[in-house]
């Protein structure tokens, strides 16, 4: 038995959404992409998307990240893999179909472990019935944002509310037609340490002074003013639950990438065969069998350390695999990367084409090497670990060959 062997309900979950998948999702992609083009608004909810999702919650489909069974499938971060990979096959629809797109579905956490009773009724549960959409506004035009401590919207309390004035941008979601609530960051205190001078709180997208700018998107905070009640936890704790937010959101993002790497390296092996230059397939010729190999051993190495980071925040905390955690933020998108750019080469012009989803699968990837941290600073985390290993003692004095 596989250490990482999926328990049984979890393989009950990964045969019904397979059957889903190749019932219904892969069927509908064409649809969908019919749909947008005609709307040509590229934030349009085309009508497939909700018929989805109703065929996904008939079948107990819904929510299959939430770890607690009164919200979610009640599963654990080690079972959820496996099946957030299937999804990853097909990014544009499968994740929102079973209601575990991001940014919702990091916004349900927090809302589930620090927002008020009136936050559950008024958000969390649209937001779990898929009937609402939400953004999450951490991200700033004018600062390093990838340093959270960098934050500058103002958040100040007068009285019985806080205003917020600031700019915010990358707020994905924020243009859905749906969308209908915002977590922002802000920083509440100046002169506090670091990483306890920023909040979080609750806001209405439509809230007087809150202006979208552009379809980047880019928010304008002019004046906005929120009730004091819709701050979540309390002032200073908006970097501690930033990091329990982000932690499963990162995790998330590169379980799909797997299932972005797995699919694209279908369609290179399909593509391989099917094609013949100067009389020979394409996967007979040795490049393109070690590009093959390649990303096999790839797509399993990334696999296993997914698998690892989901087993340890199970097991041990998100703080604890939080370089597990940073590890596979930056192994998977790069992995998957590299595959959907060689299955774009044997495609030849045409993987470059709205013909095949490798374009958009690129664009996807790349994006999400700078979502929820680029990959520096993980790589910072990683080595910072690393080297809190060894203290600050000496290396160690090995022999020259002067003194053999």
């Amino acid at each position: 038995m596989s250490f990482f062997e999926p328990s049984n309900r979890a393989k009950r979950y990964q045969d019904d959404l397979l059957e889903f998948m190749h019932s219904h999702v892969y069927p509908a992609e064409p649809v969908y992409a019919q749909q947008m083009l005609e709307a040509q608004d590229p934030h349009h909810h085309p009508a497939i998307l909700e018929k989805l999702k109703a065929q996904a919650r008939s079948r107990g489909l819904w929510n299959l990240f939430h770890p607690d069974p009164e919200w979610g499938a009640g599963l654990t971060n080690l079972e959820y893999a496996p099946l957030a990979e299937i999804t990853g096959r097909s990014y544009e629809l499968a994740p929102e179909a079973c209601n575990c797109s991001a940014p919702d579905t990091g916004n349900m956490e927090v809302l589930t472990l620090f927002g008020t009773d009136e936050h559950k009724e008024q958000y969390l549960k649209p937001l779990l019935d898929g009937t609402i959409r939400s953004a999450f506004a951490m991200t700033e035009p004018a600062v390093a944002s990838s340093d959270a401590t960098n934050i500058a919207l103002r958040m100040e309390r007068h009285g019985s509310e806080y205003v917020l004035n600031g700019r915010k941008w990358f707020a994905s979601n924020a243009l859905h037609k749906n969308c209908a609530v915002l977590i922002v960051v802000g920083k509440t205190d100046p002169s506090a340490r670091p990483h306890r001078q920023q909040s979080m709180v609750v806001v209405p997208i439509d809230a007087p002074g809150i202006t979208i700018i552009r379809s980047l998107p880019v928010f304008g905070y002019e004046d906005v003013r929120v009730p004091a009640k819709d701050l979540l936890s309390a002032e200073g704790d908006g970097f501690a639950i930033g990091q329990a937010r982000l932690g499963p959101g990162r995790i998330h993002h590169s379980m799909r990438a797997i299932g972005m790497a797995e699919r694209a390296l279908e369609l290179l092996c399909r593509r391989a065969q099917s094609r013949v230059t100067f009389d020979m397939p394409l996967s007979e010729r040795a490049n393109i069998q070690d590009w093959i190999a390649e990303a096999r051993m790839d797509i399993e190495q990334a696999r296993l350390l997914t698998l690892k980071a989901a087993w340890m925040m199970d097991h041990v905390g998100n703080r604890a695999a939080r370089t597990e955690i940073s590890a596979i933020k930056v192994v998977a998108p790069n992995m998957a990367l590299r595959i959907v750019d060689r299955a774009i080469q044997v495609h030849g012009g045409a993987g470059v084409t709205d013909d095949f989803p490798l374009a958009a699968m690129y664009a996807n990837l790349r994006t999400l090497r700078l979502a929820d941290g680029p990959d520096e600073v993980h790589k910072r985390t990683i080595a910072k670990h690393e080297l809190s290993r060894y203290g600050v003692a000496p290396a160690p004095a090995y022999p020259t060959a002067a003194s053999v």
